[in-house]
């Protein structure tokens, strides 16, 4: 049956709708914001000095490991890879010879679109606080200390809290828990290796780290249930947490094999028992 104008904007009205029952109490409470300023402070005092003055007088053995691993919080590649799989979906959408694979495309399209928000937004908004706190970075503990701050100064050196690194591992490691909720353990314990590969090879602080790694991860869900709202790649459950609205295939076996496989054990059974 054709698809009418009318028919698309009464679909169109549904899912707007639907949209405004989406609650970003998740992330916009006041208990977020306090346990996160708790966890920063508490590094800060606490952990910052000991283990900047360790890194600074110790080669540690996890540094070039650290190294190798720490360029992975770069945000360029994973925008530039997540805007030109958008634009192949949207190409393939405009293409496609059925609706059902109109309607893969767009879902890949939205999950693109999705990853490149969340990095883009989350680091541009890390490169503003990092410029307008001004902390000093580990280079400098010796001759200033941890505590340490210029705004605006012009110099990367105190462009120390948050960590941009960390929030774009942030922003990308729980942007892939959420579109792949059973991988999810696998992407948090990388997103905590990533991240703190920054405090390994001496370019931040350990606070820096977490205010970087939260910072993201809170886009992630912000970003999730404003997509939500708007009935594009995710929903919220009644808890308010943001799932996607149908699971991403994760199996690399084509269902028309394992269709054949299930006809084909009935008939070859049949033959089996009509032998003995």
């Amino acid at each position: 049956m054709p698809i009418t104008m009318s028919k698309i904007l009464e679909n169109l009205a549904s899912r707007r709708r639907r949209g405004r029952a989406a609650s970003f109490s998740i992330c916009c409470g006041w208990s977020w914001a306090l346990v996160v300023f708790n966890l920063v402070l508490l590094a800060m005092f606490l952990v910052d000095g000991p283990v900047a003055a360790y890194t600074r007088q110790h080669r540690l053995e996890l540094r070039s490991f650290g190294g190798i691993i720490t360029d992975f919080g770069q945000s360029g590649w994973i925008i530039v890879a997540s805007l030109l799989v958008c634009v192949e979906a949207y190409i393939a959408y405009r293409l496609a010879p059925s609706w059902r694979r109109r309607l893969q495309a767009a879902f890949v399209s939205h999950m693109a679109l999705y990853i490149f928000l969340t990095v883009a937004l989350s680091g541009v908004t890390a490169n503003l606080l990092k410029r307008a706190i001004g902390r000093a970075r580990p280079i400098l503990y010796d001759q200033l200390g941890m505590l340490s701050f210029s705004s605006f100064s012009g110099s990367s050196r105190y462009e120390s809290l948050p960590s941009g690194h960390a929030t774009t591992i942030g922003a990308f490691m729980v942007a892939m828990a959420l579109i792949a909720p059973p991988f999810r353990m696998v992407f948090l314990i990388m997103g905590l290796w990533l991240g703190f590969s920054r405090v390994i090879v001496g370019a931040h602080y350990p606070s820096d780290v977490i205010a970087g790694l939260a910072l993201g991860a809170w886009f992630s869900l912000a970003i999730a249930i404003l997509f939500s709202r708007h009935g594009l790649l995710f929903r919220q459950t009644e808890a308010g947490w943001p799932v996607l609205r149908r699971p991403v295939p994760l199996s690399f076996k084509p269902p028309s094999i394992a269709d054949r496989g299930r006809k084909f054990r009935p008939a070859f059974a049949s033959t089996i028992s009509n032998r003995t």
